[in-house]
């Protein structure tokens, strides 16, 4: 593999995990647009960790709130913000692993894989955040989510598994759905990122640890920086464009490569 491939992996993985347009759907369609194999589940897991690394630490402070509940959530007290923050996002990501071990077990999830099925995904998950982030109120805040839309958001999430759907862009669909406020929706969503893409990461680390080599650990770890320095860019960049900018820009990114994957995909 060469390096400009691996950056081209990482960016692309940095870049799409938290905006609303699908980093797996990307991340397939690479190698068949650039015709060389696919890169591999160690890399996979690698950009991953770069990406959870971003999102850590633009969310510091609310990660340490979680962190510093998390033991006291452990012995069944949810009583301070830190332990209810810890509570939720466990509840959250309960349907995506349960739903993800089915597809794997099934093997839904490499079926799956095809520019026919992230075409429409692309499109119509796309229209679904346009219709919700025109249509949907504003009146909650991060303040105000409670255990019903934890697990709202969760079975949101789990939808994400379909490629091209969008982790990011799903749940921020739902919480939009919900009432959230823009900003407010997607700081859940990317919240509720962080055992999400560490659930994934021990998953495909666990399949992959022990076919590593120090030569492949040399790359995951060039492609865990690029990803990480992509992906807080990306998300800091989204995070500040909120305050004047709806989804609507990322709507027709999705929509007019939905359709561009769809005549592809019809057309052969």
């Amino acid at each position: 593999m060469s390096l400009f491939y691996l950056f081209l992996v990482a960016l692309i993985q940095g870049v799409t995990e938290f905006l609303p347009v699908s980093s797996s759907g990307h991340l397939i369609l690479l190698p068949y647009f650039v015709g060389i194999d696919d890169q591999g589940q160690a890399i996979d897991v690698a950009v991953h960790i770069g990406t959870l690394g971003a999102v850590i630490v633009y969310f510091w402070k609310d990660v340490k709130i979680g962190l510093l509940g998390l033991p006291r959530m452990l012995t069944g007290k949810i009583d301070t913000p830190g332990a209810k923050l810890a509570f939720l996002l466990l509840i959250a990501t309960i349907p995506v692993i349960l739903l993800g071990l089915v597809l794997k077990i099934t093997g839904l999830s490499d079926a799956m894989r095809s520019i026919r099925v992230i075409g429409w995904t692309m499109l119509l998950f796309g229209l679904a955040l346009y219709w919700f982030d025109q249509k949907g109120a504003t009146d909650k805040t991060e303040q105000d989510w409670s255990l019903k839309d934890a697990i709202i958001l969760g079975l949101w999430q789990a939808v994400a598994l379909i490629p091209g759907t969008s982790r990011s862009g799903i749940t921020i669909t739902g919480a939009r759905a919900l009432g959230y406020t823009r900003e407010d929706g997607a700081k859940i969503a990317m919240l509720m990122s962080i055992p999400t893409i560490l659930a994934s990461g021990i998953l495909l680390g666990a399949e992959v640890a022990g076919d590593a080599d120090w030569e492949l650990m040399k790359y995951a770890g060039i492609g865990a920086a690029f990803a990480f320095i992509a992906a807080l860019g990306a998300l800091t960049l989204m995070m500040r464009l909120l305050k004047s900018v709806s989804f609507t820009p990322y709507v027709i990114y999705r929509v007019i490569l939905g359709i561009a994957l769809l005549a592809i995909s019809y057309s052969a």
